[in-house]
């Protein structure tokens, strides 16, 4: 009886150290390999404690939180800004801007043109009836809202009406408001023709590795990670330079849902969520994100970290 009484308490003992505890963090997509290279060094910096990655375009990691109430203790957004236009004050007091990015357009040697394909002609060729080109839903991922602006600042950039000969078939439509660029996306999106959406942008990836698709709109930090092709954007299309963002703020983008996104440089960020169920690991998790370790870490994984990170707090 003793023995078996000894056994009991030290399974209790070996389960209450071994599940310490957990923290529960809703990520971008784009943010997927460097968040599972850090949730194998946290996990071994904090026993006991295991790390719940669920990745989703970043609109919809969000709504998540704020619309279906999902328990939840981090979000990491590919755009910072959603964070306080969806978020504060209600769900979150602060973001932490982390990291940031680039456009560009993603293919592989298998790909129709890839021994043709370059920064001058990659709209004509994506024209091509005979090639499959993607990007994801403006309306769930940062990614998608940013490949519209992208292709609104090529049809200045090259002098030619490239958004409305691409995109003719989607719905969205591009109008010019008081000196800008207004780009209006339908609330369901049904491309046609050599046009695929999905709803986050790393969900492409398997379509352009397998062939179904030539061409995808990425972040350059995905193209390297997955060893993909790419054409590397001209900045003043690619929002990844702070020196061309009044360039960029030319372009907004009109949602589904009626929300206004403007063009700016593309910049990651970071929060714990007001309630968090598990709020002393989502503080330790966000904390190790932005810390020097984590910043490596989004080299390693080809990110731009932002270090030490820029905190904004709602009311400023």
């Amino acid at each position: 009886m003793k023995e078996f009484l000894f056994s009991v308490l030290c399974l209790l003992f070996i389960s209450s150290t071994t599940f310490a505890g957990e923290v529960i963090v809703f990520h971008a997509g784009s943010l997927s390999v460097p968040f599972k290279k850090m949730k194998a060094v946290f996990e071994k910096e904090h026993p006991g404690t295991e790390v719940r990655l669920e990745p989703s375009g970043s609109v919809k990691a969000i709504r998540k939180v704020t619309d279906l109430h999902k328990p939840c203790d981090v979000v990491a957004s590919a755009d910072y800004s959603l964070i306080p236009k969806m978020m504060f004050p209600k769900y979150a007091d602060h973001v932490k801007v982390f990291a940031t990015n680039e456009l560009v357009l993603c293919y592989t040697p298998k790909s129709k043109f890839a021994d043709k394909i370059n920064r001058n002609n990659w709209f004509e060729i994506l024209k091509n009836k005979e090639v499959r080109w993607g990007f994801s839903n403006p309306n769930l991922d940062p990614c998608g809202y940013r490949a519209l602006m992208m292709l609104s600042l090529a049809s200045d950039y090259y002098r030619k009406p490239i958004f409305e000969e691409l995109l003719s078939k989607t719905g969205i439509k591009r109008t010019e408001l008081n000196g800008k660029e207004v780009v209006s996306v339908p609330e369901n999106l049904r491309p046609k023709g050599n046009l695929t959406i999905r709803p986050k942008a790393v969900a492409l990836l398997g379509l352009l590795e397998s062939g179904a698709i030539d061409y995808a709109v990425e972040y350059k930090s995905v193209a390297l990670q997955h060893g993909l092709k790419f054409v590397e954007l001209p900045k003043e299309i690619n929002l990844s330079s702070l020196r061309f963002k009044e360039n960029y703020a030319k372009v907004k983008v009109k949602l589904g849902n009626g929300k206004t996104v403007e063009g700016r440089p593309i910049a990651y960020g970071i929060t714990v969520v007001k309630g968090a169920p598990h709020p002393k690991e989502a503080e330790l998790w966000e904390d190790f994100v932005t810390s020097k370790e984590g910043a490596e870490i989004l080299k390693e994984c080809y990110q731009n970290p932002v270090y030490p990170p820029k905190v904004i707090n709602a009311g400023e």
